[in-house]
């Protein structure tokens, strides 16, 4: 009987030992705050955004174009021949196609704007990671959670975010 209660008694005392041993720390970090307060990110945005609409300009006018041939081609509908007919309906499909390729160069998985955006932003999103890394091991955080993108976190002490500290370490104090 006794042996049981010293198992038992041993195997308490390990249990709230293990608690104590795996404590963890945790830090918030605003992702949007601390992009919005780096100057770089907002040029490459700024660029990123003027390519966006210079590229959107060149798809919608190539869709127009498309459009327009349609429309004119419904007008002459009646007075074509079979082999008229099927040769506008080729030429607006391709230009529909044009449209589709054009769209998916730029915009697409691999696109421009996709490579352009890796050249750009990967860097500033490195430099931030490496930040908070860093300050991550160097004050013990098992954890780090992005206060912008956790939906689900209600409440958090400002105590423990440590965006002005990714600043300050990225050269950008606040």
């Amino acid at each position: 009987m006794k042996k049981i209660i010293v198992c038992c008694l041993f195997t308490a005392i390990g249990a709230l030992s293990a608690i104590n041993v795996h404590a963890q720390k945790f830090a918030l970090i605003d992702m949007e705050y601390i992009l919005k307060n780096i100057p770089a990110y907002e040029m490459a945005n700024e660029q990123l955004n003027t390519l966006s609409k210079k590229w959107q300009t060149e798809v919608e006018a190539i869709q127009t174009e498309a459009q327009n041939m349609y429309k004119s081609y419904q007008a002459d509908l009646v007075f074509l021949s079979p082999e008229m007919k099927t040769k506008r309906e080729a030429e607006i499909v391709a230009k529909e196609q044009e449209a589709q390729e054009l769209k998916r160069k730029y915009f697409g998985t691999e696109g421009e704007l996709y490579k352009k955006r890796e050249t750009l932003i990967k860097p500033i999103q490195d430099e931030i990671y490496n930040a908070i890394k860093e300050i991550s091991e160097a004050q013990g955080y098992t954890a780090v959670v992005d206060r912008a993108s956790a939906m689900s976190i209600i409440y958090a002490s400002p105590k423990i975010d440590i965006s002005n500290q990714i600043l300050t370490k990225l050269g950008y104090s606040k």
